[in-house]
């Protein structure tokens, strides 16, 4: 698989492992930065870039997903959400990386860096990788009311207030 990953200053040690633990088990891993620590460095470029690649890939019938990271992890989910078809969870433990997958399809997983051990963040990312996505139908309805208010503004059938 594909793995694009991201991250900011906060996430560099953890960046350099993850390289060389998803090379390990035999995935193609993109870096989309930063490549050298820059306290002052800015996060959402990176992780908008790496968001953006994973759904290019998709799109392009390439498996895919992608890991971003930062001091909290929250500010890099919201980078990689603003790129149209990324689904960006904020993982804090193995169940919510489970879920995010299972549950909500999710193509992008957030950790914070400061927030768990690196051997914590490798599991929660190797959990991820792991768990398929269910293709229950409800599951699978909402996702499409999520790309649908994406792409139209709106869904089909459901109030949503302008």
């Amino acid at each position: 698989m594909r793995i694009h990953i991201a991250t900011d200053h906060a996430g560099l040690d953890l960046s350099h492992h993850l390289i060389r633990h998803l090379r390990g088990l035999g995935h193609e891993v993109i870096d989309h930065g930063p490549t050298s620590y820059d306290s002052l460095d800015d996060y959402p470029a990176f992780c908008i870039n790496a968001a953006a690649a994973v759904v290019a890939d998709r799109n392009a019938g390439i498996e895919a997903l992608g890991v971003v990271f930062g001091g909290s992890g929250n500010g890099e989910q919201m980078a990689a959400n603003k790129v149209t078809g990324a689904r960006a969870a904020l993982v804090w433990n193995l169940s919510t990386a489970k879920v995010a997958r299972e549950h909500n399809d999710a193509n992008v997983i957030s950790i914070g860096a400061r927030e768990h051990t690196i051997e914590e963040a490798t599991g929660f990312i190797d959990a991820f990788i792991a768990e398929p996505f269910s293709d229950e139908e409800r599951h699978a309805r909402r996702i499409a009311q999520l790309g649908e208010y994406e792409t139209t503004g709106d869904i089909a059938g459901k109030e949503i207030v302008h």
